[in-house]
């Protein structure tokens, strides 16, 4: 009988999601021997591209690309290892039930909500303004580390955090006094609020509002949903920003990419091969097991999971402090995702803008949902029944710019389905409703294009609980934790545990669940590899004076 395989590393990564392979990429580039240990048999976690249908491939779960942080792009160096992003033709498009549509996109906005209201059409620039200052405001913090002042004290660290504050308050001065008031209510405002302050006309504020309740289950009145909102339009694509676009091949093109770039640096990239446990050895940790029974042993363990996943069923809860722990158990997470992907045998015509030829509304983010008040009735439909009577559903056609994923005169399209209850009420398994609920789904798609539900010849339907099964989203939570002031910054996951260091020595995190939060990012990988090699340079640099 042989005995359990054992290995040694400088680095372990647990979870090959798209900020696993990130830090993977920058551990090896300085020159640590890294094994990345994934569960699934493919790289990419909830960013991949898999057939769901015979001769159809779809992104399986996140869908669209605008939040990948260029530097990131640029350090990998991803377009030559074959990435390539398009932009939507038309960024957003809502069709009405009374026949109207608002199309949404640079040089277009504007002309398009005079349809509805001169005032709004007005008062559009203004608001524009304001949120790209505000958007700007977060991108000075994404690639940031968060002062975590409470855990280590000191000058540095105070240094560090007045430093930050310097860079995230120098673009309020492009704000007038009123914008600023704006940008600090953000935080605790609800996005309906925020719209209804600003405009009219419900087509816009849909159009706004929408952004605020992806992956977060939640009213658009829900104070805190001002910040999700804003969350969404910090990403750019190609150098333009607030842009989002397509990568061809779909969202696996962008994790294949990223683990070619680890692997080229010398990453060992395992598939197949998920953790039982973290070693933890006289309180730090010092590698994984798998559960094969493989031992990985290295002096760095950097975990790609949601905080719940990490502490809860990988790390003794004696290797944890009890108010750590307690923390950890009201760690909020649930997203009130659906999500499906559907084979097409033609593309759909909607009633206010019929054709089933590729039309620039075709690439768009196509928003069902016609108002705030749409969104409101959805969420609280979703609470006392389990999902919405008349859901929010955002339809995605990537096949529309990208001919690689489906056969010729064949389409593919997403439906990002809001909102659907984490649990359901009745206590009924998720398994025992996918089906008619992804039916119900498609027929509110088909209410805005009649024929398109007579259009799907194949079907893929996620629920939350199969979000949480395959890619470990619990609650389906996208965002590996829910967006909220007490989840955000120094806060996330853990106040005094925000610098990516776990209380255990040696343990690391660099999942959504840690700052800037989720989306396809890179950015909490980048972060997290930036302050581990922090803590290498400061330990050799002891060791030397030892010596």
């Amino acid at each position: 009988m042989t005995s359990p395989q054992t290995v040694s590393r400088d680095a372990i990564v647990i979870g090959g999601g798209h900020n696993g392979l990130v830090c993977a990429f920058y551990l090896a580039a300085a020159g640590l021997a890294v094994t990345l240990l994934e569960r699934r048999a493919i790289a990419g976690g909830a960013a991949v591209t898999e057939e769901f249908h015979p001769g159809f491939r779809n992104s399986t779960a996140s869908y669209t690309v605008s939040l990948l942080n260029p530097k990131i792009i640029r350090d990998l160096d991803l377009t030559a290892h074959g990435l390539r992003i398009v932009e939507r033709r038309l960024q957003n498009f809502l069709p009405l039930e009374d026949g109207r549509y608002l199309k949404a996109g640079p040089g277009r906005t504007k002309a398009e909500v005079a349809k509805f209201s001169p005032r709004d059409a007005e008062r559009l620039d203004a608001f524009g303004a304001t949120l790209d200052v505000m958007a700007d405001t977060l991108r000075t913090m994404v690639l940031e580390t968060p002062p975590n002042v409470v855990a280590h004290g000191g000058w540095a660290t105070l240094r560090e955090a007045l430093r930050l504050v310097t860079r995230v308050v120098r673009p309020l001065g492009r704000l007038d006094m009123a914008a600023r008031r704006d940008l600090v209510a953000l935080f605790d405002q609800s996005a309906g609020a925020l719209l209804d302050h600003w405009f009219e006309s419900d087509p816009i504020k849909a159009l706004f509002g929408f952004d605020a309740i992806v992956g977060n289950y939640a009213s658009p009145y829900t104070p805190g949903s001002a910040y999700v909102q804003l969350h969404h339009a910090f990403g750019e694509v190609n150098g333009k920003k607030g842009t989002w676009g397509h990568a061809i091949g779909g969202m696996g093109a962008i994790t294949q990419a990223m683990a070619q770039a680890a692997a080229a640096r010398g990453a060992d990239i395992r598939l197949a091969s998920p953790v039982r446990e973290v070693l933890i050895e006289r309180g730090r940790a010092v590698g994984a097991v798998t559960e094969a029974g493989a031992q990985f042993r290295a002096p760095i363990v950097v975990a790609n999971l949601n905080p719940k996943l990490l502490f809860q069923t990988l790390v003794d809860a004696a290797a944890l402090p009890e108010d750590f722990r307690a923390r950890i158990a009201q760690w909020r997470c649930g997203s009130g995702t659906f999500r499906i992907n559907v084979a097409l045998s033609a593309l759909p015509s909607f009633a206010c803008l019929p054709g089933a030829d590729v039309a620039e509304h075709h690439t768009a983010g196509i928003i069902i949902a016609p108002s705030l008040r749409y969104m409101d009735k959805a969420y609280d439909d979703a609470r006392a029944h389990g999902w919405s009577a008349r859901p929010i559903v955002e339809l995605l056609i990537p096949s529309s710019l990208d001919d690689t994923l489906a056969p010729p005169g064949r389409h593919v399209a997403s439906l990002f389905c809001q909102h659907v209850a984490p649990v359901l009420p009745d206590g009924a398994p998720w398994a025992d409703r996918r089906d008619a609920v992804a039916r119900h789904m498609i027929q509110a798609v088909d209410d805005y294009a009649p024929g398109f539900a007579r259009s799907v010849i194949g079907m893929a339907a996620l629920t939350p609980q199969d979000l949480e099964d395959t890619f470990g989203l619990i609650g389906g939570d996208i965002f590996h934790g829910a967006l909220s002031l007490g989840q955000m910054f120094s806060a996330r996951p853990v106040l005094g545990h925000a610098d990516y260091r776990s209380p255990v020595p040696g343990l690391y995190m660099c999942g959504s669940g840690t700052h800037p939060g989720g989306g396809v990012t890179g950015a909490p990988g980048h972060n997290a590899a930036r302050e581990i090699l922090r803590d290498v340079r400061r330990r050799r640099r002891f060791g030397r004076r030892r010596r």
